[in-house]
């Protein structure tokens, strides 16, 4: 039988995800969190986490800050802790992917504790050369933001897509985002799982639900019941089945 660090199964697993939600610590709004280091705010940010890891599939640790010297330091701490998390739920250690953004040495390093792969970004190391460096059980997700990226990214090997920002988002300053279709038309294009990302909230998810998939943050992370938000989103998502 496969086991859930099994290349092939964390595959399958990625392909059935719906939800994706990138844990930024200091996104944790209601709960307090604005500081990613602040062991008092931690506590408040994992409760957060905690409250919405039953809705949602895969958790991508985002911390923002990088080019600090303590970023990668940060990143590792946090990634442990949201490790430590989804192991001790019995319903979402075998099915909740954890993966890590832009980090390619710190997924290389947690690999044994449960780190299912590593996101970067147009900017960061680029896919082919992180596929390279990394185990192939363990999976590579790749930001993009055009059909040519989405056409590069597959030849590199990434295993999913992010594609955005569908819609305008303050998160990461996008002023216009490219709307549903676009996404719809990227995840036409490609076999990879494609997850729309960028001012996705409630208000707008429906317009995915033919994509079936999302990678959300504020929606979540900010909203005053987290659990219940990341159980709507993930509804409405999933309103094209059948």
């Amino acid at each position: 039988m496969a086991s859930f660090d099994d290349p092939a199964t964390r595959r399958e697993r990625l392909r059935d995800a719906r939800l994706m939600l990138l844990f930024t610590p200091s996104l944790c709004g209601t709960r307090g969190g604005n500081d990613a280091r602040d062991p008092l705010s931690s506590r408040d940010a994992l409760d957060v986490l905690d409250a919405a890891l039953p809705h949602v599939d895969v958790v991508q640790v985002r911390i923002k800050a990088p080019g600090e010297p303590s970023h990668a330091r940060d990143v590792h701490d946090w990634t442990e802790r949201v490790l430590a998390l989804v192991a001790a739920r019995p319903t979402s250690r075998e099915r909740v992917l954890v993966i890590v953004d832009d980090c390619v040495d710190v997924a290389a390093v947690l690999a044994a504790r449960g780190c299912a792969g590593v996101h970067v970004g147009q900017d960061d190391l680029p896919a082919e050369e992180v596929r390279r460096l990394l185990d192939a059980q363990l999976l590579v997700g790749v930001s993009t933001h055009d059909m040519q990226q989405v056409a590069l990214a597959e030849d590199a090997g990434a295993d999913y897509l992010g594609f955005g920002p569908v819609h305008a988002t303050a998160t990461k300053g996008y002023e216009r985002g490219l709307g549903a279709e676009a996404a719809w038309i990227a995840q036409s294009a490609t076999p990879l799982p494609v997850f729309p990302i960028g001012g996705i909230a409630l208000e707008n998810a429906n317009e995915l639900a033919q994509i079936g998939r999302a990678a959300v943050s504020s929606a979540i992370l900010g909203a005053a019941d987290p659990a219940r938000a990341a159980r709507e989103l993930r509804e409405l998502l999933a309103d094209d089945d059948g």
